[in-house]
């Protein structure tokens, strides 16, 4: 619960509760602040083990704390999903990303992920049943490509930069072996729904029995029997989460038609899937991040 939180997150501070002192339109504590990103990955963490939350309780429990308004610990919470979304990371369900982000927010998140590496690391996603079953539920629109945003904050950006969720993305091979595993599965399913049963058969996962290097990771077809190529990208992040397209997978997707690239986020809590065709760039933007360096 909170009140056992708050040994760990500020010992040695004393919070301002109310009736002690007036604090609504002052500057929240770094004492405050840890407690508020402790809160919210407790409750986070309980909701990605499938356990019930009270938010209203909690958020009680941490009025009397802090002697901040319900409101004022909300939006709190919803900055906490907003910067969380930017890196990478799962959020609670309710909490929509609020992006009125303080700096000192920033920083007592960087403070509590740097204390928990283990948040970070690699791990094997948690077993995923009946799925790929509900094709309807499990395919969505891609985002629509909009303006370029606004600049950041400079600490938010340094945020990002070190909790680079692209790099971490690519590196989580378990994670990017479970996507395709669904999607072969998905394809499987889609084709045998679609009545080809024969087609179904014929879903060849390239990059598992082939490795890396087609420039997809699947084969599979079109009801209609066409091709389709599809290069899977898989995040715990959120829809809008960017991620790594090699110079290999970009040439396929320029080359040829059949080209399908299956987005995959939001894995841990409840996968979903957008899908991209050619050419790319009229849905995506297309930056270059790693220079090819050689002598002739």
């Amino acid at each position: 619960m909170v009140e056992a939180l708050v040994v760990r997150c500020v010992l040695g501070h004393r919070l301002r509760v109310a009736g002690n002192e007036e604090i609504e339109g002052t500057d929240w504590s770094d004492a405050e602040q840890d407690l508020i990103v402790a809160d919210y990955f407790a409750m986070l963490e309980a909701e990605l083990a499938g356990q019930r939350v009270n938010k209203a309780e909690r958020n009680r429990a941490l009025q009397a704390l802090t002697g901040r308004k319900r409101g004022s610990i909300e939006y709190k919470h919803m900055n906490v999903s907003a910067a969380l979304t930017r890196i990478g990371l799962p959020t609670i369900d309710g909490y929509k990303p609020y992006q009125n982000i303080q700096d000192s927010l920033i920083d007592a998140i960087d403070r509590y992920l740097t204390s928990r590496p283990a948040l970070l690391q690699p791990q094997a996603p948690p077993p995923l049943v009946g799925v790929a079953e509900r094709a309807v539920l499990f395919t969505e629109p891609p985002p629509l490509r909009g303006d370029r945003p606004a600049p950041e904050r400079r600490r938010m950006e340094a945020l990002v930069r070190k909790f680079d969720p692209v790099e971490r993305d690519f590196r989580n091979r378990a994670l990017g072996k479970a996507g395709e595993a669904l999607v072969v599965e998905f394809e499987e399913r889609r084709l045998h729904d679609a009545g080809r049963k024969d087609l179904a058969q014929q879903v060849r996962w390239v990059a598992d029995l082939e490795g890396d290097g087609h420039g997809y990771d699947i084969a599979s077809f079109a009801p209609s029997g066409e091709k389709r190529l599809i290069e899977v990208k898989t995040t715990n992040g959120g829809q809008t989460t960017p991620f790594f397209l090699t110079r290999n997978e970009e040439r396929v997707s320029r080359e040829t038609e059949a080209f399908r690239l299956y987005r995959l986020y939001d894995f841990t809590r409840a996968p979903r899937l957008f899908k991209l065709r050619p050419p790319l760039g009229d849905s995506v933007v297309l930056e270059t991040e790693t220079w090819r360096v050689g002598f002739g």
